[in-house]
């Protein structure tokens, strides 16, 4: 044996472990320790699992993962239960040991499982069962999640299955892996070796999806290069799907409405046009000799510059229903994002969405659904909850949110979303009573069976995949609130932190609390008091509320601050916009009235006079001043609690979350000062007592630039 490895070998030996960087996500499998490794040995003494399928392989290689990392030792596998603490898994229809246990399955759908302590043959065992091999693999990540977060085995008895039926990431990747709005590094698909190198990191992917329920992926930026559709690129498209099918997840494109012109060679993309039609058609099946389980295709029409229906002079829902119908046979189907404004259009940018949308409720195939943002505008840090949420009775919606942060400090301010998103989830809309929230609308197929949450994607290809640790927590909290949109962010955060850093009490409520206040400190030295899009021009970093140059108004943030001599605020009041006109009667009456809106939301919904009477007293402008400095203290304080946990965080980890939040801190204080100094020169008040005057005046900041920040358009 060698020098090198014999220091190797005494280096393993020590326990010596390499740092941590962050690939293995939530699924780290860290050995659990005396106090519950010979309980949980004890409950994992053999395999049984019922079929050979991939989708049962995988299951079983995962198990074999996890309790080699957590047990440091795989138990053996066997035709039949013939020990205690065998772990039987598999559906009804692949055993008749688990269809003779008559287990709860009824009503669970594909995805759900059954995890129960059983005996079998005499023997106690744990069965984990559902009605197809894929909800056995959530089954399975569920029962190791609960060895991850150090809950009993013994008398185990869950149940549970989605409440959402398509749980999606939407990737904003193009074709030379330029990641739109991604601050993780290029893009995960190498379309340049597929389809004939399957990268390993695609399976792993896969496991991180699977794990947390997602089921299906768009592959491609939503401002879509028709090249995606040709057949090269459909054989690696399809590559990744083999890759991904084991884990129950189904590819879909982005399809760019132009294509037949683009790339069909037709001289127009009218959907009423035969000729388009059967193009499409062609494409489908073209697809779907591929891909047997193509999920469809992801729309963005007449937005942005983005060809569309409209500009033939047909409506969204006849252009997508002429796609529809091209994937209708196959089983496919279309979501059509209600993302739209038009440079022509001088309507409240707010409003433009549901004055569009709402009048085609009903008129969509059945196999459409019509994806819609959390907010009316643009992912802010806040907004309220977008009008169309209840207001398309006749129309199965999904809700769309950007796990990647532009607009919320990109990879390097801490802000956990699970808390935004819950937030908007919980929200009551009122239109068809009290108890229509949110998370029930989305939870109704509208009699379609079509139900679903997308997330813009977070992935990229660096070695931690989302470019920072806690920037993790909101790829996994997407994926819990889309199985359960009524899951609760906290009990999120703690599974997350759990898995992720370890299981120290101390630990776990430390970094729990930082976490769930995280976000409001965004929102506090960003956009506080119902303020939005604030954030300088293109590429989002930053401040810039006086910019007022850009070329269509709502592009420039002075279009949503409406700051002047007088005072602050957009009037989306009944005297202003109107666009409280789009909520249910219950709701506007709460957002248009100054007596009842939320503080939150107070800016969105008025303009007020700077020196307004808050209801705690305070002035409006001295409230403005006291949020913005709370967010910056509230980010202090975070790195306060955070150095206080070195002893329990390995060291590579630690010391760069340790840096991100030394450049959050640093830019939560430029967002202060550049927001206050401009908002000041307007209002002309002094700071209240007790608040330090911005460092630099006005200019300073407005000479400012960061051209090459990350993740800008192309």
């Amino acid at each position: 044996m060698s020098g090198l490895a014999l220091i190797l070998l005494a280096l393993v030996g020590a326990g010596v472990a390499h740092a941590e960087d962050g690939y293995a996500l939530w699924l780290r499998y860290r050995p659990v320790g005396q106090t519950w490794d010979a309980r949980y040995t004890a409950a994992a003494t053999q395999l049984v699992p019922a079929g050979g399928s991939a989708t049962i392989t995988a299951a079983t290689s995962e198990l074999n993962r996890g309790l080699r990392g957590m047990l440091g030792a795989v138990p053996g596998q066997a035709a039949s239960v013939s020990r205690d603490g065998a772990i039987l898994y598999g559906t009804p229809a692949n055993s008749r040991v688990i269809a003779a246990l008559d287990l709860p399955l009824k009503g669970l759908g594909n995805d759900g499982f059954v995890i129960r302590s059983v005996r079998v043959n005499g023997h106690r065992a744990t069965v984990i069962a559902a009605n197809s091999d894929v909800g056995v693999l959530y089954g399975v990540f569920r029962f190791l999640e609960r060895m991850e977060t150090r809950e009993p085995l013994a008398g185990v008895d869950v149940r549970d299955a989605p409440k959402l039926k398509l749980r999606m990431l939407n990737h904003w990747d193009n074709l030379d892996r330029h990641v739109e709005r991604g601050y993780a590094g290029l893009s995960l698909w190498d379309w340049f070796t597929l389809p004939e190198w399957k990268a390993p990191r695609y399976t792993d992917y896969a496991r991180a999806n699977a794990s947390i329920g997602i089921n299906g992926t768009v592959l491609n930026n939503v401002n879509a290069n028709p090249d995606i559709l040709r057949p090269r690129f459909l054989k690696k498209v399809a590559a990744l799907a083999d890759v991904f099918r084991p884990y129950g997840i189904h590819v879909y494109l982005s399809a760019n409405f132009g294509a037949p012109v683009a790339i069909g060679g037709l001289k127009t993309a009218d959907p009423l046009d035969p000729k388009v039609q059967a193009w499409w058609k062609a494409k489908a099946d073209e697809i779907y000799r591929l891909i047997p389980d193509f999920g469809g295709f992801l729309v963005k029409a007449n937005s942005e510059g983005q060809p569309g229906p409209q500009d033939y002079h047909r409506t969204h829902a006849q252009g997508a229903n002429m796609l529809a119908a091209a994937l209708k046979p196959h089983g496919g189907i279309v979501i059509w994002r209600a993302f739209v404004y038009s440079a022509q259009n001088s309507e409240d940018r707010a409003k433009q969405a549901y004055s569009e949308f709402k009048p085609l409720d009903g008129k969509f195939a059945d196999n459409v659904m019509v994806q819609v943002k959390n907010g009316p505008i643009d992912f802010q840090p806040r907004e309220p909850f977008h009008p169309l949420f209840g207001a398309m009775p006749h129309t199965p919606l999904m809700m769309e949110v950007e796990i990647t942060k532009e607009y919320l400090g990109f990879n390097t301010h801490l802000a956990y979303l699970g808390t935004m998103w819950a937030e908007v989830l919980d929200t009551d809309t009122w239109q068809h009573g009290q108890g229509t929230t949110v998370a029930r609308v989305l939870e109704d197929g509208k009699g379609t069976g079509l139900t679903g949450m997308a997330g813009v994607s977070n992935i990229g290809n660096d070695r931690d995949w989302t470019g920072s640790e806690f920037d993790q927590a909101n790829w996994y909290a997407f994926g819990r609130l889309a199985w359960n949109p009524q899951g609760s962010a906290e009990a999120i955060a703690r599974d997350w932190t759990k898995m992720t850093w370890g299981e120290n009490p101390q630990m776990v409520d430390a970094i729990v609390g930082m976490m769930m206040e995280s976000r409001e400190a965004v929102v506090n030295y960003m956009t506080p008091l119902g303020l939005a899009h604030q954030m300088a021009t293109g590429h989002h970093h930053g401040p810039g509320p006086w910019v007022h140059n850009l070329s269509r108004p709502e592009w420039n943030p002075v279009y949503y601050n409406r700051a002047d001599a007088n005072g602050i605020g957009f009037d989306r009041s009944a005297t202003g916009s109107d666009a409280i006109a789009q909520y249910a009667p219950h709701v506007a009456a709460l957002f248009g009235s100054l007596n009842t809106v939320p503080d939150k939301d107070l800016l969105w919904f008025h303009h007020v006079p700077w020196t307004y009477r808050m209801r705690s007293g305070q002035t409006l402008w001295d409230s403005l001043i006291d949020h913005y400095d709370k967010g910056v203290a509230t980010v202090a304080q975070m790195q306060r609690t955070w150095a206080l946990l070195k002893p329990y965080i390995d060291k590579q980890r630690f010391d760069e979350e340790t840096a991100f939040m030394e450049i959050q801190h640093h830019d939560a204080l430029w967002w202060r000062n550049a927001s206050i100094a401009y908002f000041q020169s307007l209002s002309k008040l002094p700071l209240p007592a007790g608040h330090a005057e911005p460092p630099h005046d006005l200019r300073y900041y407005e000479a400012i630039k960061t051209p090459y920040a990350p993740g800008q358009a192309e």
